[in-house]
């Protein structure tokens, strides 16, 4: 017999962590329903559910009658139990969401990043969680784990963000957020727990093989593999922003986008929302925004319009590398320019249909803004079931 398997204390937590995945999955249900549906006799799930619920973990929210037998009890997940937090860190925007142990919003806050420094974005991040607790009522100091989605790669052996060009420096922000926040803390890339986001709400929901490229500030991909998500050997799969581009990007580009390989790579110079900008000013436009120029292309301008079909043939063109070598399911377009595949959609599909026998099916993603905050809470979720079972086997 293995000897984990003797360990009495071992088994009982096992056996918890059964029962609460059942009723987290399937809902109320009573005592011989889990006995049934787990195949643990019933004695044992009945001392398994009242350690569960003597720890706040479980709770009883019904009765079952008009069937043989005795009234039946039934019991749930208590949700309110633990609370977890999602915060997604973009160039414009922060959102911070404080969620039960079910993965249901109880508090959340957006707000403008004005950040500078990471000192700064740090304080800012401590002030958007507080207030997203303060809504949910429950003391930020209680939060089981909180997962932060942050563009680049963390390095959790230096501790810091690398392919990061977009956020303010100097390079500490990772051991200023953890210092700012002061509970167990995960940092993702943000494309990665987007692709978790819509995997778990959105188009990706079923499928086993699927990714997700977001295109917005930046540009970059989330790829579930065998329905897990895939980050590679040193968390860069999917840094597809660094995939040589079918046009150099134009020669007045400012200087955070003047080409250079090592700062954003050459698809996203061209192809993220800054390269859009650039795009229609070359065609004569003042507009300030890629959604402007979408907005202007919407309306029938002319320029616009060119400026989008050309937007489009580019991003076929990185959907078709996307489908050689990862053969998805289904490709998710995100991000602020990604999903107005209304208007990109046409040129998009004409560029694929050039470039070989490969017909990728591409939909846009319908979860808005809140992909990587989704995907960080259903992480931050996951992360609390193991650390609360982890600490029940001590």
């Amino acid at each position: 017999m293995r000897r984990d398997l003797a360990n009495p204390r071992l088994l009982r937590v096992l056996n918890e962590r059964r029962l609460l995945d059942q009723l987290h999955e399937h809902g109320p249900a009573s005592r011989a329903d889990l006995a049934k549906s787990t195949g643990l006799s019933k004695p044992t799930v009945s001392a398994a559910l009242a350690g569960l619920a003597e720890d706040g973990l479980v709770h009883l929210v019904g009765e079952v009658s008009g069937r043989p037998g005795p009234v039946s009890s039934l019991y749930d997940v208590n949700a309110a139990s633990t609370h977890v937090a999602g915060i997604d860190i973009g160039r414009d925007w922060i959102r911070v969401a404080v969620a039960d142990l079910c993965g249901a919003f109880a508090g959340r806050t957006d707000g403008r990043n004005t950040a500078r420094t990471s000192a700064e974005l740090a304080e800012l991040v401590g002030e958007l969680a507080g207030a997203a607790a303060r809504e949910a009522e429950v003391e930020w100091r209680s939060i089981t784990c909180a997962v932060v989605g942050s563009p680049g790669v963390y390095d959790p052996v230096r501790g810091g963000l690398d392919f990061a060009p977009n956020l303010p420096g100097p390079p500490d922000l990772a051991d200023r957020l953890h210092a700012a926040l002061g509970v167990d803390l995960v940092i993702e890339n943000d494309i990665n727990l987007a692709a978790v986001g819509e995997h778990v709400h959105g188009a990706g929901r079923g499928k086993v093989n699927f990714a997700l490229v977001s295109i917005g500030t930046g540009v970059g991909m989330g790829i579930v593999i065998n329905g897990e998500l895939y980050v590679g050997a040193r968390g860069a799969a999917g840094e597809v922003s660094y995939i040589p581009a079918a046009e150099e990007p134009p020669a007045t580009a400012p200087a955070a986008y003047d080409g250079d390989p090592f700062t954003h790579g050459a698809t996203e110079a061209a192809t993220s929302a800054p390269g859009v900008v650039r795009a229609a000013r070359a065609a004569g436009l003042e507009l300030e925004t890629a959604r402007e120029v979408f907005a202007a292309a919407a309306e029938g301008n002319v320029a616009a319009r060119s400026v989008v079909e050309a937007e489009g043939r580019r991003i076929g063109g990185l959907l078709v590398a996307v489908a050689a070598v990862l053969d998805p399911e289904v490709i998710v377009l995100s991000g602020g320019v990604g999903r107005n595949l209304d208007l990109l959609g046409a040129s998009v599909e004409r560029r694929i249909a050039e470039l070989g026998p490969l017909r990728p099916r591409v939909v846009a993603s319908a979860l808005g803004d809140s992909g990587v905050l989704l995907g960080a809470v259903a992480h931050a979720k996951s992360r609390a079931w193991d650390l609360i079972f982890d600490a029940r086997k001590h």
